[in-house]
C-alpha cells in the first residue's frame, strides 16, 4: 500500500473529476488529460510545498473550474444533485461578498475607464487626457490587493459571475457560438502581441506630437511587457485577467479613437497646397467653432475703412445672412491662461498676450512658474490699405477729342521799315 502523500494537483484534479462525474468516463479522462499539463506547470512554479489552497487562489474552486471546462468543451451543465455534492466537498468561503464584488466591478470600472480615456487621447492626440487615469488607480490597486490576498475563488462564485457563465455556456452550445469561441481562442496569442505593438506605437505617436509625452512612454512600454507576459498565463492564473483585460480595453478604445480621428482628418481637414480656401464655421477637436483660412485657424478678424482707420464692433455674416458665430476666448483670471468665454460674430476681439512670469512679476522669465495672460485692444500690426482707383488716374479708352479744322485767322503783314536817308 502506497503511503506517498498526494500532491496538490492530484487533490485538485480529484475534485474536478467528482464535479464531472455525470459525464462518460472516457470524456472525463480526455478533459483531465488536457488540463493536467497546465496544473503540473503551475505546481512546479509554486514549488514542492504547493498547496491546494494556492491552486484555488489562482484558478478558483475545482467545481467552478470544472464548470468552465464544461462550457469550453460544449458539455451540458452539471445536474442539480451534483451541485449539492460539490457544495459539501468545497471548503468554506472565507472572503466576504463585498470584497469579491469590489474586485469584480473594480475590474469592469477600470476597463471601461481605460477605454474611454484612450479613445479621447487618440481622437485629440493629447497626452494630458491620460492624466485622468490617476482617478482609476486607487480602485485598481484595491482590487489587485484583494485578489492576491484572498484568491479568485470568491469572485468566480459570485451570483452575477455564475449567471454570466451560464449565458456564455448556452451560447457556446449553439453551433455558431462554438465556431466563434474556437476562432477567438485561436487569435489569443496574436492579440497579446498586437496589444504590445499598439501601446508602444501610441506612445511614439504622442511623443512626436508633444515632446513631453516621452515621460509617458516608459509606462506604455511597461504595460506592453506586462500584457505579453500575463496574457498567455490567464488560463492558468485567472488573477492575471486584472492585467490583461484593462490593457485590452485600453487598446480597443484607442483603436476606435484613432479610427475616428482618421475619418475626421479625411473629411474635414483635407489640405490642397495649390489653393487658398476660406471656410466657416468649423470645429476643432474640442467642439469649439473656428474660422479657417487655407489650412490655418483664424483667431481674429480686423476691418478697415478706405482711409485705413480700423473699424470696431463689426458683425460678420455669410451670403445667406447667417452670422459667422465662432468661439470667443479671454483670459482666465485664476489660472492666467486662455479660456473660452462665449460665442458670437462680433469682431475684432481683444488680442491675447500669453506667457509666464516669475515670482517677482517679470514676464517671460526663465524661472517663470505663474501663468500670464493679458488682453490688449487695438490692431497688433500695420495695415497697408490699397488706394482706390479713381477716374483721373485710370487710363482712358475713349477716343481723343478732334481739334478744330477752321483756318487760322491771318495776321496783318508787317509794314516794311522806311528807307533811311
Amino acid at each position: 500500500m502506497s503511503t506517498e502523500k498526494p500532491t496538490a494537483v492530484r487533490v485538485y484534479l480529484a475534485r474536478v473529476r467528482t464535479a464531472l462525474a455525470d459525464l462518460p468516463a472516457g470524456e472525463i479522462e480526455e478533459i483531465l488529460e488536457d488540463v493536467r499539463p497546465h496544473l503540473a506547470e503551475m505546481e512546479t512554479e509554486l514549488g514542492a510545498d504547493a498547496r491546494v489552497e494556492q491552486l484555488i487562489e489562482r484558478l478558483g474552486s475545482p467545481e467552478s473550474y470544472a464548470a468552465e471546462l464544461r462550457a469550453s468543451g460544449g458539455y451540458p451543465a452539471a445536474p442539480a444533485g451534483a451541485e449539492g455534492v460539490a457544495a459539501v466537498l468545497a471548503p468554506a468561503k472565507t472572503p466576504g461578498l463585498f470584497g469579491a464584488r469590489f474586485a469584480l466591478w473594480g475590474l469592469v470600472f477600470c476597463a471601461a475607464g481605460l477605454a474611454l480615456f484612450a479613445f479621447a487621447a487618440a481622437v485629440s492626440l493629447d497626452p494630458d487626457v491620460l492624466l485622468g487615469l490617476l482617478l482609476l488607480a486607487p480602485v485598481f490597486v484595491v482590487s489587485l490587493l484583494f485578489l492576491f490576498n484572498r484568491g479568485i475563488s470568491a469572485v468566480l462564485e459570485l451570483p452575477e459571475v455564475v449567471r454570466a457563465r451560464e449565458s456564455v455556456r448556452s451560447w457556446h452550445d449553439n453551433r455558431q457560438g462554438d465556431k466563434t469561441f474556437a476562432y477567438l481562442r485561436s487569435l489569443k496569442p496574436a492579440w497579446w502581441v498586437v496589444c504590445a505593438v499598439a501601446l508602444v506605437g501610441f506612445g511614439l505617436l504622442l511623443m512626436v506630437r508633444h515632446s513631453y509625452a516621452v515621460l509617458l512612454l516608459p509606462f506604455l512600454i511597461a504595460a506592453a511587457a506586462a500584457v505579453v507576459w500575463a496574457g498567455p498565463k490567464t488560463a492558468n492564473d485567472r488573477r492575471l485577467l486584472w492585467i490583461a483585460v484593462p490593457v485590452s480595453a485600453f487598446v480597443i478604445g484607442g483603436a476606435f479613437g484613432g479610427f475616428g480621428a482618421a475619418i475626421d482628418l479625411i473629411t474635414h481637414r483635407t489640405y490642397y497646397p495649390d489653393t487658398t480656401s476660406y471656410s466657416s464655421p468649423s470645429t476643432d477637436t474640442y467642439g469649439n467653432q473656428q474660422l479657417r483660412y487655407g489650412n490655418e485657424d483664424v483667431d481674429n478678424v480686423y476691418a478697415f475703412d478706405a482711409s485705413g482707420k480700423p473699424l470696431t464692433d463689426v458683425y460678420l455674416y455669410d451670403d445667406q445672412g447667417r452670422p459667422l458665430t465662432v468661439t470667443r476666448y479671454g483670459c482666465e483670471q485664476d489660472t492666467g491662461t486662455r479660456s473660452k468665454v462665449g460665442e458670437d460674430n462680433r469682431f475684432p476681439r481683444p488680442h491675447l498676450v500669453q506667457g509666464v512670469q516669475d515670482g517677482n512679476g517679470n514676464r517671460d522669465g526663465y524661472n517663470g512658474y505663474l501663468g500670464y495672460c493679458h488682453e490688449e485692444a487695438g490692431v497688433p500690426f500695420a495695415a497697408a490699405i490699397p488706394k482706390p482707383v479713381t477716374p483721373s488716374s485710370a487710363p482712358s479708352s475713349a477716343p481723343a477729342k478732334p481739334t478744330s479744322s477752321a483756318p487760322a485767322k491771318p495776321t496783318s503783314p508787317t509794314s516794311p521799315a522806311p528807307p533811311t536817308r
